[in-house]
């Protein structure tokens, strides 16, 4: 028993890796991932360089707030985009831009252009890339169609983030070393321009989403900010998310100011510390992929948080190389631990149809926090020097995670309790070809009925309004006097009287005490007829369902297929409707 534990935990692991390694939206859409991110280290690298150079200290700050700022107002407002039609055509067009804003950058670096021009093209590239990732953690969900599938997602996404983390910074350390900063920015211009190319051959099913017929940016971006204002376990993920990016602006200044003025490595000694940044991210993202099926994401999160700000405390206080390295790639454990823990939290808890403004809401705040975090670090190494600023920026995130420790274990249970719900829903047949997203859906709509032993859920004649799933017990489905279906936890009754939108065919009355889960028809029918795959098998199933009950009625009687999108969808009906 002992054993068999860890066995499970590298089982889920593997299985990580490989359920993406075997879906080609999946792999594409994390091989694209890793594009943009690898350019935006590089980048970042670079552009500190430039800065450094044109005013030191102070430029540096100056510049990643300058950098951020526009992203930060702009992420809400442009947002909203990539909760309309299909997400992977805003992921090509934004890395597109970043690629040839990135490109013009290389071109006034090598001309020997004045570094003013280099930020305002930072700033069109950082726009840009603030639109990246809500897109990308909001097009994962729909690729995936289990709780696991999707955590599994984000574990790769982690390691591939760590990954960008290491190569980005060492492929800007090593050009430094035999080249300039204009060979860094177009080598990060190929990575974004590689990025866009992976996701124009993405194919998949995406959940329905209605489709804007005028744009109101400002108002559905209010819609993003007051999801997250109306759910407190939202706003406090992003809290912490905003305390750990106002530690990632300080390290953008103290990377540099550490190597050149305190470990006196020089300027290719900054990229030689961001990459210990990343090779603790590649081990801390092996290390979190036994996280797949844990159950304390809050608990985790807190944790990369803490680890966040802690190693500046300790680089403050031991200013020497190797433990300088090892702090840093501590950092490094810390953000691969959020990747996982953070964007899987913020996937089950969002609305799919907000998902992407939330995501951009976290976006803005990353953007002003880190761009405040610069600036306020340069002003603090000033004032204070060096290495007090690094032990008073250092302490900001493990104070407030400790802060904070008791929300999110309570944030562990509910979701616990939502992915339980989840698992119900997804042992029905009829949904399980559902993404995860539709089915998350379903589940927020779940209302609980213990039922004793003999009740009538309803008879044949009455109204159908409502669906129904047993969780524990069971119920008989009679017609005319005869038991048709005994049925039990984890199948559904109740959906031919809402597909149909008729009224009872059949009498449910429960043979034991049970417990049923259920769903109004408006919730049901949205979902269920919303994405064409279900829409197509309910169909099917009902017909089926329906000649067995009566299988001499006319066929201008038949019930007529549920709209759907026109797409063509083979295999097998996924269920055997019964009401």
């Amino acid at each position: 028993m002992g054993e068999s534990g860890p066995r499970v935990r590298l089982a889920d692991a593997a299985s990580a890796f490989s359920s993406n390694a075997r879906n080609p939206d999946l792999r594409r859409a994390q091989l694209s991932f890793l594009g943009a991110w690898t350019a935006e280290w590089a980048f970042t690298v670079a552009l500190g360089i430039v800065a450094y150079r044109d005013g030191g200290a102070g430029a540096l700050g100056l510049v990643g707030l300058l950098r951020m700022l526009p992203s930060a107002l702009l992420a809400p407002v442009l947002s909203p985009f990539a909760d309309r039609g299909r997400r992977e055509r805003v992921l090509v067009v934004v890395s597109t831009a970043r690629g040839a804003a990135t490109t013009a950058a290389a071109a006034v670096a090598a001309l020997g252009g004045a570094p003013v021009a280099i930020y305002a093209l930072a700033v069109l590239s950082t726009i840009a890339a603030t639109l990246f990732r809500p897109a990308h953690s909001a097009l994962l969900p729909s690729l995936c169609h289990t709780g696991h599938e999707l955590a599994s997602a984000n574990v790769v996404r982690g390691m591939l983030d760590s990954l960008a983390t290491l190569v980005g910074p060492l492929l800007a350390a090593v050009l430094l070393e035999v080249a300039d900063v204009d060979v860094v920015f177009a080598v990060a211009a190929a990575a974004s321009f590689w990025s866009a190319a992976l996701l124009l051959r993405l194919q998949y099913d995406a959940p329905p989403r209605p489709p804007a017929l005028r744009p109101h940016l400002a108002r559905e971006a209010l819609e993003g900010l007051g999801a997250v204002a109306r759910n407190r376990d939202l706003a406090l993920v992003l809290g912490l998310a905003a305390a750990q990016s106002l530690t990632r602006g300080a390290l953008t200044v103290f990377s540099v100011l550490v190597s050149i003025e305190l470990l006196g490595r020089g300027e290719p000694g900054a990229g030689t510390l961001m990459t210990a940044v990343g090779v603790g991210a590649v081990g801390g993202s092996l290390a979190a992929s036994l996280l797949v099926g844990t159950r304390r994401l809050g608990a985790w999160f807190a944790l990369g948080v803490t680890l966040w700000g802690l190693p500046l405390v300790l680089v403050g206080l031991v200013p020497h190389d190797l433990p300088a390295l090892v702090f840093m790639a501590l950092i490094g454990a810390g953000n691969a631990l959020i990747d996982v823990a953070g964007f899987t939290l913020l996937g089950r808890m969002a609305p799919d149809e907000v998902l992407a403004r939330v995501f951009g809401v976290l976006e803005s705040l990353v953007a002003v926090s880190i761009g405040v975090g610069a600036l306020v670090t340069s002003w603090l190494v000033g004032s204070w020097g060096l290495r007090p600023a690094l032990v008073a920026v250092g302490l900001v995130c493990p104070v407030l995670a400790a802060a904070a420790w008791v929300r999110l274990r309570a944030l562990d249970h509910a979701v616990g309790a939502h992915d339980d719900e989840v698992r119900l829903l997804q042992r029905v047949p009829m949904l399980r070809t559902l993404p995860l997203p539709s089915v998350e859906q379903l589940a927020r709509g779940l209302t609980t009925l213990d039922v004793p032993s003999g009740t009538t859920l309803f008879e044949r004649g009455d109204v159908g309004d409502r669906y129904y799933v047993v969780e524990a017990g069971a119920v008989d489905v009679v017609g005319d006097g005869t038991v048709i279906a005994s049925l039990g936890p984890g199948e559904g009754f109740g959906e031919i009287a809402l597909l149909r939108r008729s009224t009872r065919t059949a009498t449910v009355l429960a043979t034991v005490d049970s417990r049923l889960r259920s769903l109004g028809s408006e919730h049901f029918l949205a979902v269920v007829l919303g994405y064409a795959p279900s829409a197509l098998a309910a169909s099917a199933g009902v017909e089926h369902l329906l000649e067995r009950y009566d299988p001499d009625r006319p066929d201008h009687d038949r019930p007529d297929r549920p709209d759907h999108d026109g797409s063509d969808h083979e295999g097998e009906p996924w269920h055997r409707p019964r009401d």
